[in-house]
Parts: C-alpha cells; structure tokens; sequence
C-alpha cells in the first residue's frame, strides 16, 4: 500500500492501462484506493484501515486476492 502515491497515477497492470488512485484520510489511517482500466470495464476498489493491530484491507465487491494481485503487479507508466 505504502508504494502506491496519494493522487491521481497512470498505471499498467497485466498489459493494459489503469487510472489510479489514492486518497487518505485521518491523517493516513483510512485510505481508499480505486484504479479504473482506461478504454475498458475493469475496477479495482478497497479501502485499507490502519490500526495498531495492523492493517485491514476492506475490498470493495471483489475477492481480496484481486486487490493484492493489482497492489502488487501495478507498475508506473512510461512516459
């Protein structure tokens, strides 16, 4: 989660193009994290709670294996 920026990013996942995005709130101890494929129908959505006991992930209408597959493969769009 940390490696994903606080804004607006333009990613690639699996070959094809995803806006993403993150924001934070509670002074990081909530953060929503949405990517959206460009030019098609893909959504990968989930909130993440910061706790003392760790992390929570919370996704939204999808598998939490889905989320983690995309948190980890997303990589920064060349030029």
């Amino acid at each position: 989660m940390d490696r994903v920026p606080e804004g607006w990013t333009l990613v690639d996942y699996e070959g094809r193009r995803y806006g993403l995005r993150r924001t934070s709130r509670a002074s990081g101890r909530s953060v929503s994290v949405v990517a959206e494929q460009l030019g098609g129908s893909d959504l990968v959505s989930t909130n993440v709670y910061r706790t003392a006991g760790g992390d929570l992930l919370r996704p939204c209408e999808m598998p939490a294996a889905t989320v983690l597959a995309f948190l980890r493969g997303w990589t920064p769009t060349e030029g």
